[in-house]
């Protein structure tokens, strides 16, 4: 289906005052800057942002996804992506998260769609998608499944408004704790779709936690040190910045050599040597006023 691709839209969502509209702002222009065929961007919100980019489309969050439980750690409001008739569905889709810093070209990650059925997010668990995992769903009745995170997440709203109906269904009979697969918007992603799940490429894009954090220095650099780790980090058109402790904007005002340990105990070397070239091109995206 890839081939075939030549309109996209990108689509984002703010709830709540954590990212100000110069965030967003910043987002969709380094999103419309390198990337082709982009024909339209959608923001979901609770409210109306005042100051948004001009063409932004905004379009409310159904209230029944704002609901408390619903936007805690789980982030299950974030389903509302596959609402029927939230997100146009004459295009495929690229969803990013606010603490996305971009880039390259998105476009590229449509490649990973083989059908409109496809829904790609980010691998995270040791599990990957694919023949096996979607093997061990059938037999295992749906109890056992591959996961990922959603930070990106590369879908056809016309082909996806299951994943939004089958949760409503399911919230309606279940606590959102109660069964497993309820207990994160990603979790819910991964089984709902199990049978057409792949994983966006991480030759393209990564988690900054999972990809360039450690609890020790040496893995680090390392990692680093190695050239095809260093070759496929140069080709990356987005990085998702979720659980670090400081957004990217922040991070660019640290000084050289700062360390930042997370909750899970990798630790972030903000050194040109952990971190190669995206040390500098993070310096020079948020040292730019207005960009």
């Amino acid at each position: 289906m890839s081939a075939s691709i030549s309109s996209w839209q990108c689509v984002l969502i703010a709830w709540g005052d954590r990212y100000p509209v110069a965030e967003i702002n910043r987002l969709v222009r380094s999103v419309r800057a390198r990337s082709r065929g982009l024909e339209r961007t959608v923001l979901l919100s609770d409210r109306p942002r005042e100051g948004l980019e001009p063409g932004v489309e905004l379009r409310e969050i159904p209230a029944w996804y704002l609901a408390p439980e619903f936007r805690g750690p789980g982030c299950q409001a974030k389903l509302c992506l596959f609402e029927p008739g939230l997100v146009p569905a004459d295009m495929p889709a690229v969803y990013l998260d606010l603490d996305t810093i971009v880039f390259g070209d998105l476009s590229q990650l449509l490649q990973v769609m083989e059908s409109p059925q496809t829904v790609a997010i980010l691998q995270s668990a040791i599990l990957p998608f694919g023949a096996l995992a979607r093997t061990l769903y059938r037999i295992t009745d749906r109890r056992r499944y591959a996961r990922g995170n959603s930070s990106i997440v590369v879908y056809h709203p016309a082909h996806t408004g299951y994943i939004s109906e089958r949760f409503r269904e399911l919230a309606a009979q279940h606590r959102t704790g109660g069964f497993k697969p309820l207990r994160a918007d990603e979790r819910f992603i991964s089984w709902a779709a199990q049978p057409v799940m792949r994983a966006v490429p991480a030759s393209l894009a990564v988690k900054f936690p999972t990809e360039y954090m450690q609890p020790w220095r040496w893995l680090v650099h390392l990692r680093a040190d190695l050239p095809w780790i260093r070759r496929r980090r140069e080709g990356l058109v987005a990085v998702t910045f979720p659980g670090v402790k400081l957004k990217a904007g922040e991070l660019a005002a640290l000084p050289e050599g700062a360390t930042i340990t997370d909750r899970k105990g990798r630790r972030l070397f903000w050194t040109d040597r952990a971190l190669g070239s995206l040390r500098r091109k993070i310096i020079d995206l948020y040292g730019q006023p207005g960009s």
